[in-house]
């Protein structure tokens, strides 16, 4: 694992979880204890952040995610506030002005802030994985200093233009096109599904620059927003995540600078999978935030109904869903942290990164479900969060790969372990 951070890092990391928790209204956490059972305890960088978090999450998210939910509203406010935390730009080296954090710190961070609002926590994983991950990597100095250092503390958030309205998983198949004109790129196509599309103010869009070399003319350009000839789609009517923002990102002989193409011509799609492969650990996390909260909701309901004369809790019935939901909520957080830790090595873990992701989504879905079972008919009503943990849960089985994608990486990576 990486080493840990410099005492000035802790100490402000304690600085800003002393203020939070010093803020009204925070309410009562066991379960904060029982999230990390797995482990005898974390080093204490980590432990800082989670705790940082989850106070964050205690105070600025849970008051307000019902509402964000139901009036589609982007949380400005929040996401400023995760910036000058530091948790916008978590893998961003210090000197680069980021946080200089690793992998582990980031699954950690985004468990707890998903646990909180999902979709704030989609926002945050979109700007650290999808927007900055790529742009660090590859960007030159130049680059940095207009797509990167702008989007660190909450001012500014960016997005990640991949897939397409006619190729789906097969990300391959790029029918958005860029052609060299003069000084200039020309960038023609539509890009579908595109998360934090209507605040991001840069984009990562990969086109295919020369089509007779298939997925190996596939290029990288940052464009920024606006930007003549880019227009925005409308707003998607989503079932989950409905506080952020999806739509069309359509080009129309849009140009921008020649020496805007990130990284080398043609490393489009291999820059567009190492990217997948660390954001599939954020929306791991992200499942673990949404299956951790759906079990406490589950639990606290489960001590207050009275049926038959007892709690429901202290019925088999019950315990039996909830054994389940801690025996999924454990094996998924462990495969998580197993992940991050070998990116954090600079070890293979692409698998480990696909088994991760299909573990935490499958159980954030399994969670959800169950907590809606547990709560009855009150779980089918908005008055409780478990339909909204179960509308959001279904998104991240299907986003940065499907359930089915995930299956064919982890058995292609497990083949040719054994070929």
């Amino acid at each position: 694992m990486a080493s840990l951070k410099t005492f000035a890092r802790n100490a402000f990391l304690r600085k800003s979880a002393s203020a939070l928790r010093g803020c009204s209204g925070l309410p009562k956490d066991p379960s904060s204890v029982r999230a990390l059972s797995s482990l005898a305890s974390l080093p204490e960088t980590h432990e800082m952040i989670r705790k940082t978090c989850r106070d964050f999450a205690n105070n600025e998210l849970i008051p307000i995610a019902g509402k964000l939910d139901k009036e589609c509203k982007f949380p400005k406010e929040q996401v400023k506030k995760l910036g000058e935390l530091g948790m916008l730009c978590m893998d961003v080296p210090e000197e680069d002005g980021g946080t200089g954090l690793d992998y582990f710190a980031y699954a950690l961070a985004m468990e707890e802030i998903s646990r909180g609002c999902a979709s704030t926590g989609c926002i945050m994983s979109v700007n650290n994985s999808l927007y900055l991950g790529p742009v660090q990597k590859y960007a030159t100095e130049a680059q940095k200093e207009k797509f990167v250092k702008p989007f660190l503390n909450g001012d500014r958030v960016g997005c990640f233009a991949l897939s397409e309205p006619g190729n789906g998983s097969d990300a391959g198949a790029a029918s958005c096109t860029a052609k060299l004109d003069g000084d200039s790129w020309v960038l023609n196509g539509t890009k579908a599904w595109i998360t934090n599309g209507y605040e991001a103010e840069a984009t990562v869009v990969f086109a295919t620059t020369d089509r007779s070399q298939k997925h190996k003319g596939i290029s990288a350009f940052l464009v920024p927003i606006p930007t003549e000839g880019l227009s925005r789609g409308k707003k998607e009517d989503k079932l989950g995540i409905k506080a952020t923002s999806t739509c069309y990102l359509i080009f129309e002989d849009c140009r921008i600078p020649k020496d805007n193409m990130l990284g080398e011509p043609g490393f489009g799609f291999k820059i567009a999978m190492q990217t997948l492969d660390a954001g599939r650990i954020g929306i791991a996390g992200q499942g673990l935030g949404i299956a951790q909260a759906s079990l406490e909701c589950a639990i606290d309901y489960a001590f207050k109904r009275q049926s038959f004369g007892m709690p429901i809790a202290k019925m088999q019935l019950t315990q039996s869903k909830l054994a389940d939901m801690e025996l999924r909520l454990q094996s998924a957080r462990l495969l998580t942290w197993q992940a991050a830790m070998l990116k954090d090595a600079g070890k293979p873990y692409t698998k480990e990164a696909a088994m991760a992701k299909l573990a935490a989504s499958e159980t954030a879905t399994f969670n959800a479900h169950q907590a809606i079972q547990i709560l009855g008919g009150m779980g089918f009503v908005t008055d409780m969060p478990a339909e909204r943990y179960y509308r959001d849960a279904r998104i991240t089985e299907i986003y940065e790969g499907t359930s089915d994608i995930q299956r064919l990486v982890i058995a292609g990576n497990l083949l040719k372990e054994y070929s």
